[in-house]
């Protein structure tokens, strides 16, 4: 049933193509016109306008009558799949290097292994077709909180969802309930959030569940709600039970670390609260869903909690003493953040942190301090300086020692945390030279270690891989006093795995 449904959803989309096609030619042509076809035209355009909303609002109403049809029957159990356990490799300490190694520098190509390439993102799902603006229902302002961010939305005025159980018929009629035309200016308001706030999709799911649980409570309604405007947005969703209990299930192609998980069609299937072995669910799809990624491709905007300051200082270069303040708000979002690796490659996970942008309020108060300290130097005197900043102003520790399993860091939660280890430090600095320099960078990884390379513009002597038709010159934030160009002792006889960075 719902693969007629897509064979009717691509019919009807080329089919209003066609026709807007038309009229936009009609249109071009109206110059030419007298002024009585020209006001004939609009009308007929107005007309179609009004025409392609109706079917555009009746194909949404069908593809949700149809799920309502699903949730009153069919229903199928699931075993729940054993979590992804986080990846556990050996550990390699941090490293001083001796001074008189330190031009002892030789052009040494490294091998590689295997290589992780940059993963093609789409754009951010969107709903089935186009939600307009309802002028017609009474509405209300409902306020709530994200992240420290007070959001609002419009509800209709007069929406009051109870359940008192989780029979089929009535999870059906909750969903018939906000399946209207009422609820358009809600959802609306949703992915303007979206847009407005620049949030990924794991901060829009969760966005929309803080919303749900402060006007719903934390019940079965809650649940109902989210999936309803998750669904709506474009999302691939599932609802499941147990007993008494209903779950929200986001699709996605990431395995997600230490969460049980359902497969469907290939897709992963999460319950987003609480942990179940078992469960019945209605396995229907709308029409082009798509499914969660965890990239994040935008710098999050929430409402600035600025921490304290922290003075973080090289001790190479003395006058590299900056003043680091991250938003708390930020660091409390990275904290909800699952960890995931993509197509069961575990080192994908250090690319989703690598690549996601540093925060605005961030950089705004970093990167001028830096700039200044590096003005006029050459590429290779720069990335030294960055280098040696990375390496001294920050306290290594393991991850078991501080969070009891390994945990990577966005580059902000480095900066605020007292303690990191080397993949967050190589996290960290290929953010940096890539936005303070403008030059590529890679994360180079040896079983137990993370390191990085810059592909340098001038020619330097020193440890390097080669890429594409690039030179990338070994740098490893955690070879302490190390410069450009010289790898870790007992790394150097080893072949590196490259992940490439955007």
């Amino acid at each position: 049933m719902t693969g007629k449904l897509g064979n009717l959803i691509n019919k009807m989309v080329m089919a209003r193509f066609k026709s807007f096609l038309l009229i936009s030619l009609l249109f071009g042509l109206s110059m030419f016109t007298s002024s009585a076809q020209t006001d004939d035209f609009y009308a007929q355009y107005e007309k179609f306008s009004k025409h392609a909303k109706a079917e555009y609002e009746d194909y949404r109403a069908q593809c949700n009558a149809e799920y309502v049809k699903f949730l009153e029957r069919a229903w199928k159990e699931y075993k729940v799949l054993p979590s992804i356990p986080r990846p556990k490799d050996e550990v390699v300490p941090p490293t001083i290097m001796p001074r008189q190694d330190k031009n002892k520098k030789q052009a040494k190509e490294i091998p590689i292994e295997n290589i992780v390439s940059p993963i093609l993102s789409l754009p951010q799902p969107k709903p089935i077709s186009p939600i307009y603006e309802n002028d017609k229902v009474e509405e209300k302002n409902f306020s709530f909180s994200y992240m420290g961010t007070t959001c609002e939305v419009r509800l209709p005025k007069d929406l009051n969802i109870r359940m008192s159980g989780c029979e089929s018929c009535m999870i059906a009629t909750i969903w018939k309930q906000l399946a209207t035309n009422a609820m358009d200016n809600t959802i609306r308001d949703f992915l303007a959030l979206r847009l407005k706030m620049q949030l990924c999709d794991w901060a829009y799911l969760n966005l929309i569940d803080t919303f749900a649980k402060a006007f719903c409570g934390h019940g079965n309604e809650a649940v109902i709600m989210a999936a309803f405007i998750y669904s709506q947005s474009g999302y691939k969703m599932r609802l499941g039970r147990d007993c008494e209990k209903l779950y929200l299930l986001y699709g996605s192609k990431h395995g997600i670390y230490e969460k049980g998980y359902i497969v469907i069609e290939g897709i992963n299937y999460y319950p987003l609260d609480d942990k179940v072995e078992r469960m019945e669910i209605s396995d229907f799809s709308f029409p082009q869903e798509q499914s969660m990624s965890l990239y994040i491709e935008n710098a999050q905007k929430f409402t600035i909690r600025p921490s304290a300051k922290r003075k973080l200082a090289s001790e190479q270069y003395h006058d590299v003493t900056i003043d680091s303040q991250v938003n708390l708000n930020l660091i409390q979002f990275y904290n909800t953040y699952p960890s995931s690796e993509v197509n069961g490659n575990f080192m994908t996970r250090w690319k989703m942190y690598a690549d996601t942008p540093m925060d605005e309020s961030v950089s705004q108060m970093l990167y001028p301090d830096i700039k200044n300290k590096i003005e006029g130097l050459s590429d290779v005197q720069a990335v030294n300086q960055i280098l040696n900043w990375v390496q001294t102003a920050f306290q290594y520790e393991y991850d078991d020692k501080v969070w009891g399993h390994d945990r990577a860091f966005f580059a902000e939660e480095t900066l605020y945390y007292p303690y990191c280890d080397c993949e967050d430090r190589a996290i960290l600095f290929t953010r940096l030279v890539r936005d303070l320099l403008g030059l590529k960078c890679i994360l180079v990884y040896y079983p137990g270690h993370l390191a990085s390379a810059v592909c340098l513009k001038q020619q330097v002597n020193g440890d390097y891989i080669s890429l594409d038709g690039d030179v990338y010159t070994i740098c490893d934030p955690t070879y302490i006093g190390a410069p450009v160009g010289i790898t870790m002792p007992e790394m150097d006889n080893r072949s590196a795995k490259v992940i490439k960075l955007l």
